[in-house]
């Protein structure tokens, strides 16, 4: 599997867009893409303003038009990743779905396309918080309320509590494993084992409909960047 790199904002700093240079003007967005650039790729203590404004080919100054201070940006940036990641994931598990094996075939869906869940992000905030009490109180609330709204997917499906809570944490602790892991196969192999996931992780089969539907949505990603997908 390759690295992530799936960062989800539009990039002032994309090869097919045009550089940052000399007096351009640049927004709070920009400032916050190439932050969220440097995060994943050199990690947090490489977050500075200074770093940042090279990157861009401007001055720093224009940082304080967006920004408190640095600790402002980091904020910022735990902001977005829970606005989006957790966010994204957590409305994956509330999807109606007539089955369980269906519903866990749409969260998935959060796996194998990085416009949804950003792995390098993910990964990004859990390296911060072995550093930070702060980070890792926000990442443990954030890992409980993902759990949490898995478990209460398992209990609309009739899976008892006690179950429902266990199979939750077995669900998302493997998919977060997964990545780590760094396994090398491709994503049609990863889709190949999904159905066989879904009895692991359920009990139950899924349907031949609902495999071909999830077959159907991983084929429309083709086109897209996969790296850092799974099942």
């Amino acid at each position: 599997m390759n690295k992530p790199n799936v960062t989800r904002l539009l990039h002032r700093n994309d090869p097919e867009r045009e550089p940052l240079a000399g007096n351009v003007k640049v927004t709070r967005e920009d400032w916050l893409n190439v932050a969220l650039d440097v995060l994943i790729s050199d990690g947090v203590d490489q977050v500075k303003v200074l770093n940042i404004a090279e990157r861009m080919s401007v001055s720093r100054s224009s940082f304080y038009w967006y920004f408190k201070s640095r600790q402002d940006l980091l904020d910022s940036l735990l902001g977005y990743w829970e606005e989006t990641n957790t966010a994204i994931l957590i409305r994956h598990t509330e999807a109606p779905t007539k089955t369980i094996a269906e519903a866990v075939l749409y969260f998935f869906r959060c796996f194998i396309d990085p416009q949804l869940f950003n792995t390098g992000l993910d990964f990004a905030v859990r390296d911060w918080a072995r550093r930070s009490g702060k980070v890792r109180r926000i990442l443990d609330r954030s890992d409980a309320a993902r759990t949490a709204a898995i478990e209460k997917m398992f209990l609309r499906h009739g899976y008892d509590r006690e179950e429902a809570h266990i199979r939750a944490r077995i669900l998302y602790y493997m998919q977060i494993g997964y990545n780590i892991a760094d396994l090398n196969e491709t994503l049609e192999e990863r889709i190949a084992l999904g159905p066989l996931y879904v009895i692991g992780f359920t009990g139950q089969r899924a349907s031949e409909e609902e495999i071909r539907t999830h077959r159907a949505f991983a084929r429309q990603l083709q086109p897209k960047t996969l790296s850092g997908s799974q099942t």
